[in-house]
């Protein structure tokens, strides 16, 4: 599974701007795939100017059309491309650093009574005339031959950001933002949650939560008093025996679902837990 941020950091035929703590992209799709699965470590903020496209996640789909905007939450997605259409977009892509380092230097877009635990995956940007303007003097500087300083990108960045959160349709946008400066704990747990049914790499994973390898495994043996792999290998299992007990999917379907490699690894994995295969244990088991 591609990481897009990595991707279009590194490939050299993407027009963009690189910073420390975010990425500014244009980028025209190829029209031959019509249904993609990604995973991007950082935010992303995209802006489509032209084309469709859905953004596919477990609780709802956003389409979206020439004009429409998605601040979308570091995580694995699915997504579909309208075959018929030229799509072209604007990605922004920014870390948690830079959202608390903004959210420091203004200190009035503070929240620290927000109590809220679980937030949307993808929220729909609410736009205006401003912000069409503000996306097309940053398109401009793309399309300069001279180098950009960093610093004035950066200031373009946050201006972007000001425009959603100071929008009060954005408000859940703003309130996301604060939790990520709130508790280290629920967002590694979250982001985990959220992602665990997809085959990464624990140091995907550690991406995923802002946080270097040793670093994760540190904070989430503190936290859950677990390792990330246990941690995997037991939800992953917790999933597998719902579906084998609730649904007909096959063994192989199954795993899959789970996030096990092939069935091979799925069925080691369960009969280490159980002493049983996926199979003999749905046969016990098996909801009527």
């Amino acid at each position: 599974m591609i990481n897009a941020y990595e991707y279009f950091k590194n490939h050299p035929t993407f027009n963009k701007l690189v910073g420390d703590d975010f990425l500014f992209v244009e980028y025209k799709c190829p029209i031959n795939i019509e249904q993609y699965q990604l995973w991007i470590e950082n935010h992303l903020i995209t802006y489509v100017i032209s084309g469709k496209k859905d953004w596919i996640t477990p609780k709802q789909t956003h389409k979206l059309t020439a004009g429409d905007a998605l601040f979308v939450r570091k995580g694995v997605y699915t997504t579909k491309q309208y075959l018929e259409n030229d799509y072209c977009v604007m990605l922004f892509f920014i870390n948690d650093r830079f959202i608390k380092r903004f959210l420091g230097d203004n200190p009035s877009l503070n929240n620290a009574q927000n109590d809220q635990v679980e937030y949307d995956q993808i929220f729909d940007i609410r736009t205006d005339d401003s912000f069409r303007i503000l996306i097309a003097s940053i398109f401009n500087y793309l399309k300069q031959s001279e180098p950009i300083p960093k610093s004035l990108v950066e200031i373009k960045f946050k201006e972007l950001l000001f425009n959603i959160v100071l929008n009060t349709k954005n408000k859940a946008v703003l309130n996301y933002f604060n939790s990520i400066t709130l508790n280290a704990k629920l967002t590694i747990e979250n982001t985990m949650t959220e992602n665990f049914l997809h085959d990464l790499e624990i140091g995907d994973y550690a991406k995923l939560c802002g946080q270097g390898l040793s670093s994760f495994k540190r904070k989430f043996k503190e936290y859950f008093n677990s390792t990330p792999g246990k941690w995997l290998m037991d939800k992953r299992i917790e999933h597998a025996t719902n579906l084998l007990r609730g649904t007909d999917m096959t063994v192989s379907q199954i795993g899959y679902e789970s996030g096990f490699k092939n069935s091979s690894h799925f069925s080691r994995s369960f009969k280490k837990k159980f002493n049983l295969s996926p199979k003999n244990y749905r046969a016990l088991h098996k909801e009527v």
